[in-house]
């Protein structure tokens, strides 16, 4: 049978945190958070290029002409789009039924990667991810955990056990955790087996889905169900009963932690400079000093020139719009300018953002703002 890999690109989410450049209508992988001329979602297609036979990318029916113009070798088949968010084991699985009916005779491995993520060692990136497709032709989950950086709170936890036999560098899985307190986090980081859960996972299509079979029959119905009729002048029929009435869970719940709890989940450790640029303060460590503000370290992210920033050492200027910002005795602060909305905020409180958000949707004056 012949084997090939695919990664899939789930492509979703508003990135609310980072609002106001990040929006409903222009979620942050299609923004370059970088500087370095590309947006996230081209930077995760680009590094896995040369690591998979073919790429798939799925993302909500509201963006998905922005997706074929920023891939445009993505190609219209490996587009899959979802009339609404039902979260990650929908988009993931939705793939893998759309693979397994597509290619009925080949054994298929999917890899999802978000398209929203950050990482700076690409080359210890596809040691990984080639681990993780050797460990998932053995029938198990593979996940790649993080080798974390520091007692995080934002981000769920992998515990690591023993190395797998005749599979080196990846490991059983003993449990996952939610985003822990503080003191829980530091605890982990202690005993030396604990990894972030960045919710990479690499499986085969057959394994995932007889998972879901057993695990969310219902869920695993509905979409073969599409998946029947994606390729098919029914698919929009199809699609408008089925969808709806999927059950909304993310693949970690539906899938990783009860796997893991019957020894099928593996995870390969890896130190991939990762990031999920959860909100502005995240964004501010990630990106270079600014020309000429190396003694305080404060960061622009767009026109450069645009921004002029004085005793304000760690600060973070977003520029986006033709108007000057000027920033003067404000160490940590965050302006971001756009043309209908200016933020200013404190890297210190920009896990807070989300707040302002939920308080826009609430606000008829607000809502066309997100």
């Amino acid at each position: 049978m012949q084997q090939s890999f695919y990664a899939v690109i789930p492509a979703g989410g508003a990135g609310t945190r980072l609002w106001p450049l990040s929006r409903r209508s222009s979620p942050k992988f299609l923004h370059d958070l970088t500087g370095r001329g590309r947006t996230l979602l081209q930077d995760t297609w680009e590094r896995l290029a040369g690591l998979t036979d073919h790429q798939l990318v799925v993302t909500g029916t509201a963006h998905a002409a922005a997706v074929v113009d920023q891939l445009p070798d993505l190609g219209r088949a490996n587009l899959l789009t979802e009339p609404s968010p039902r979260d990650s084991m929908a988009a993931i699985g939705l793939a893998a039924a759309v693979l397994e009916t597509r290619h009925p005779d080949q054994d298929v491995v999917i890899g999802s990667f978000a398209a929203d993520h950050v990482i700076t060692r690409t080359d210890a990136f596809a040691t990984a991810v080639r681990t993780a497709v050797q460990v998932a032709r053995a029938d198990y989950v593979a996940t790649i955990g993080i080798e974390p950086t520091g007692p995080a709170t934002a981000f769920g936890y992998i515990h690591q056990g023993e190395e797998l036999a005749g599979v080196p560098g990846a490991h059983q899985v003993l449990g996952f955790t939610e985003k822990p307190d503080g003191e829980t986090a530091a605890a982990y980081l202690a005993t030396g087996a604990y990894r972030w859960n960045a919710g990479m996972f690499v499986v085969r299509t057959r394994v995932l889905l007889a998972h879901l079979d057993h695990l969310q029959p219902a869920l695993a119905t509905g979409l073969r169900t599409i998946a029947a009729a994606w390729d098919t002048p029914d698919r929009a029929e199809v699609l408008d009963r089925e969808w709806p009435a999927l059950t909304r869970i993310a693949i970690d719940h539906a899938i990783a932690e009860p796997v893991a709890a019957a020894g099928g989940v593996a995870v390969v450790p890896a130190d991939l400079g990762w990031d999920d640029v959860g909100d502005w303060r995240s964004l501010a460590q990630l990106l270079p000093v600014a020309p000429g503000q190396e003694p305080d370290g404060a960061r622009v992210l767009g026109e450069q020139e645009l921004a002029l920033v004085t005793g304000s050492p760690g600060a973070l200027v977003v520029t986006g719009t033709a108007r000057r910002v000027v920033l003067l005795g404000l160490p940590g602060a965050v302006v971001v300018d756009t043309p209908d909305a200016l933020l200013v905020t404190s890297t210190e409180s920009a896990q807070q953002v989300k707040d302002v958000v939920a308080a826009l949707a609430d606000d008829p004056d607000g809502a066309h703002l997100l």
